[in-house]
């Protein structure tokens, strides 16, 4: 069973690649649809199974530090340490789960968008799809990367092809979104590379990284260098403020489906890789201190991640103030998601084992839950004939179910109790308060910020007398509810939401099991996240 389920980790990447290849080489029409719909519900399944096996610590062994499933696939490179090698820890679990399910909802949803040419655009999806799940089970950091810009590259096609935007406005968005993803994926790349000829491992492999650097870690000096290039090149791919431009364009331009590709999982990638590989590799590099020159002022004394706690502040508090200036749903929903990695960045910046638990936590309910909202939001447009919020209203009594759904995607995104949202910013709340208290009581502000936006816009679009404008296009286009082909998707995401949020423990405890062990050097007191306890 072992080797299977080892096996299945591959299969959960081939998959929808290979279906992908099978409409590139002209697979008939008739076949297109059932064979994409497969081909997302494989990594769904996969993730699913994986995550129902995944075993206590002491049932992998102790060689494979935590990562079970591992499986090792030579491609002859191994003479310069690259190998395709796979597995899954505590740290990458959830985000391969979220990839399946996200990933199955995005595709449910592409099946019934009657989206222009429809073969290219479930090719590119199913791209995606094979790049995520590659992204989150590989051990093998060269692969890590090639992953994430096998998922990353379409989605610059899809924005400047299938935007929902003026053409220039689509293209105007895929071109900055290309520009700043390239520069923050180079900086990623100088910086992985500098971990491999550095470490004198000479191998990509992150288990052999961690077991020599473990004994024999890499000066401070250079572990300070290598931490701010992966610190500003990850953070720029998750838009951390003040490099987070690209980000609402794009994902307001962007089809529904690719939005929640890339907002619900392929922007957690940087996150990730400071968790799964700055933190442990490098754990002098976030603390050793830095001088960082300005024209014309006093030199700032800090430490990367002092740095990285106040730019994630902007992202929470300038960002969310951005967002309740929005009128566009779409673009608030982008902003929003700029919002919230804040608060991650924030929970990596506390160099606690609870704080990145809360990461984690929170990667995986503010991944639903923003997919969930896009999907939702494409919903609205197409009974509306708008993203305006000024020009809807009473949207409730024709669609109750729509309205139910977006309310409880909007609560989750708020962080209410009850829903996975809540159990990521609990703990990176309590982490955050033994890193400054001040920075803290700011960051809660967060709360009350996202509050504002997000229950104003549910109050606009559902609630209170129709606007004239939306009259109109009743007129011609009466609304109704959503229908199952709709439904489905967003149940899907709903429902783990309420599972983890219920029952977190499902992922707190194969978190923790990873977490107390990787990064426990950075700290003299390891904690658990808290749902654990």
């Amino acid at each position: 069973m072992n080797d299977l389920n080892a096996q299945l980790l591959l299969l959960a990447i081939a998959v929808p690649l290979a279906a992908a290849v099978a409409i590139a080489l002209g697979l008939p029409n008739r076949l297109t649809r059932p064979v994409a719909a497969a081909a997302f519900a494989v990594p769904a399944g996969v993730a699913l199974w994986l995550w129902s096996q995944f075993p206590a610590d002491d049932a992998i062994p102790a060689g494979h530090l935590g990562f079970a499933f591992y499986s090792l696939h030579a491609l002859g490179l191994e003479k310069i340490g690259i190998h395709l090698t796979l597995g899954l820890n505590g740290i990458s679990l959830p985000l391969f789960v979220l990839a399946g399910i996200v990933g199955f909802a995005a595709g449910l949803y592409a099946l019934q968008s009657g989206a222009e040419r429809l073969r290219i655009y479930l090719l590119l999806l199913l791209v995606m799809q094979s790049g995520l799940m590659g992204a989150f089970a590989s051990i093998d950091i060269f692969f890590f990367y090639f992953f994430h810009e096998l998922a990353l590259i379409p989605t610059f096609i899809m924005v400047g092809v299938w935007g929902t935007r003026r053409e220039s406005d689509n293209r105007y968005a895929a071109m900055k979104m290309a520009v700043y993803l390239t520069v923050g994926a180079m900086l990623s790349l100088i910086g992985l590379i500098a971990i491999y000829q550095k470490s004198g491992v000479e191998s990509f492999d992150l288990i052999n990284l961690r077991t020599v650097l473990a004994g024999s870690p890499m000066p401070e000096t250079v572990q300070k260098n290598i931490f701010g290039l992966l610190m500003f090149g990850f953070g720029v791919l998750v838009s951390l403020w003040p490099f987070h431009t690209w980000a609402p364009l794009a994902y307001g331009a962007a089809p529904s489906s690719a939005a929640m590709l890339h907002a619900g999982v392929l922007k957690k990638f940087g996150l990730y890789g400071l968790i799964q590989i700055a933190l442990p590799l490098l754990p002098a590099g976030g603390t050793t201190a830095v001088i960082i020159p300005l024209p014309w002022l006093p030199d700032i004394h800090t430490t990367w991640t002092g740095l990285l706690a106040w730019l994630a502040l902007g992202n929470v508090l300038v960002i969310g103030l951005v967002t309740m200036a929005q009128r566009d749903l779409k673009q608030m929903i982008g902003y929003s998601s700029v919002m919230h990695m804040g608060y991650a960045f924030l929970g990596i910046a506390s160099l606690s084992v609870l704080g990145a638990g809360g990461v984690v936590m929170l990667m995986f309910g503010h991944g639903l839950s923003v997919a969930l909202l896009f999907l939702l939001a494409t919903s609205i447009h197409h009974r509306t004939q708008t993203f305006d919020l000024t020009e809807m209203g009473g949207l409730a009594q024709k669609t109750p179910v729509l309205a139910a759904l977006f309310t409880a995607a909007t609560l989750a995104s708020i962080g209410l109790p009850g829903f996975a949202n809540f159990w990521g910013e609990l703990s990176i709340f309590v982490a955050l308060w033994s890193f400054s208290p001040w920075i803290t009581a700011a960051a809660v502000a967060g709360i009350v910020i996202s509050a504002i936006y997000g229950l104003r816009a549910v109050a606009r679009v559902f609630f209170g007398p129709a606007t004239p404008a939306f009259e109109n296009v009743a007129v011609s286009h009466p609304p109704s509810d959503l229908r199952w082909s709709e439904r489905l998707p967003a149940l899907i995401l709903l429902a783990t939401l309420l599972l983890v949020g219920f029952w977190p423990r499902l992922l707190s405890d194969p978190i923790n099991q990873t977490l107390q062990t990787t990064l426990s050097r950075s700290e003299s007191a390891p904690a658990q996240v808290i749902v654990a306890r």
